[in-house]
């Protein structure tokens, strides 16, 4: 019996779905030599322009790219995690890329290592806990991967990446529509330590009005420390400027202290309601300092997390905590 897509979000979820719809699966792929980053988004929207998509950003040189396929040239099982769009296919054991396109040519393949997800159970099924089983919300997340390795090489525009060696992370999106206003943030290359981290916060429509909600997920060394709104985790303080992201929140027995510093992004679409109208600003050269610590101050990690993702979008003051 296959479980309940809930419990397996890496599988399409818009099977029998009717517009607005989208689904995207987020790769993001680090060189060993950190010379190469490339963030590579498959997905699909139903809608007033229905259609699907491969689109990717290169974090060195800042190009992206949307290429845009037919809808009829897009399968997405809702049994298993695997995606094809036209010659390019995607699962949670490998990506194989062959796009040729006016846009930019990008060819070859990816063997993913084994996957390290968010855990997933019937009472908190994966990253959004309880949520995950509400139907109707705007938008789901999935954590499949915090880190696994890579093996292979990527052709983009005549410039060969090889990310043999390299480090991965991978999560995804579908729904209705991205929310108002977020910060997303992530990495997974902390000096010396197995290390993740992955944080977003977001304007939350619920039941005719908003709420500030959050998932954050710090996985060191194979144990995952979680700072989430249905964890009654609390936001203890948050502000964004034009450099940098501060976030202190805390759980019933850790605080956990982000400092992400802004760097130059590129524009990716993001789904609205009618299309993939929306504008994105996403880098993967942003940095990440990350403090765990107990609530009696004991300091159990102090370290900075490099090639990090990040984006800050939407109306940004409706989520800003000031320090009580």
């Amino acid at each position: 019996m296959t479980p309940p897509a809930a419990l397996n979000p890496g599988i399409f979820h818009g099977l029998n779905k009717k517009p607005p719809f989208f689904e995207g699966w987020y790769y993001k792929l680090v060189s060993a030599d950190e010379e190469h980053k490339l963030a590579i988004i498959p997905g699909v929207i139903l809608g007033q322009d229905a259609h699907a998509f491969v689109q990717f950003l290169d974090g060195v040189d800042g190009t992206a790219a949307y290429v845009i396929f037919p809808l009829q040239d897009f399968h997405g099982d809702a049994e298993r995690f695997f995606v094809k769009i036209g010659a390019n296919q995607f699962d949670g054991q490998h990506l194989k890329v062959n796009l040729d396109d006016p846009e930019c040519q990008l060819t070859g393949e990816i063997q993913l290592g084994p996957f390290n997800p968010w855990p997933v159970t019937w009472l908190l099924p994966g990253v959004m806990g309880w949520f995950a089983w509400v139907p109707g919300m705007e938008c789901y997340n999935g954590v499949l991967s915090f880190d696994h390795s890579l093996k292979g090489k990527l052709i983009l525009n005549g410039k060969e990446m090889d990310f043999s060696g390299g480090r991965g992370y991978m999560e995804k999106d579908w729904g209705k529509n991205f929310p108002a206003a977020w910060v997303w943030l992530q990495s997974n290359h902390f000096q010396n330590q197995r290390a993740c981290i992955t944080a977003s916060v977001a304007l939350i429509p619920w039941m005719g009005n908003t709420f500030k909600g959050f998932i954050v997920g710090f996985w060191l060394e194979g144990k995952l420390h979680r700072f989430t709104t249905y964890l009654n985790s609390k936001i203890e303080a948050l502000d964004v400027s034009d450099t940098q992201v501060d976030w202190v929140l805390r759980n019933r027995t850790h605080r956990l202290r982000l400092n992400a510093y802004r760097a130059e992004g590129s524009a990716l679409r993001g789904p609205t309601h009618l299309d993939m109208g929306r504008r994105v600003i996403e880098t993967l050269n942003a940095s990440i300092h990350v403090t765990l610590e107990t609530l009696q101050g004991e300091v159990l990690f102090d370290s900075t997390g490099e090639n990090a993702g990040l984006e800050v979008v939407g109306d940004l003051q409706r989520l800003i905590v000031s320090r009580s």
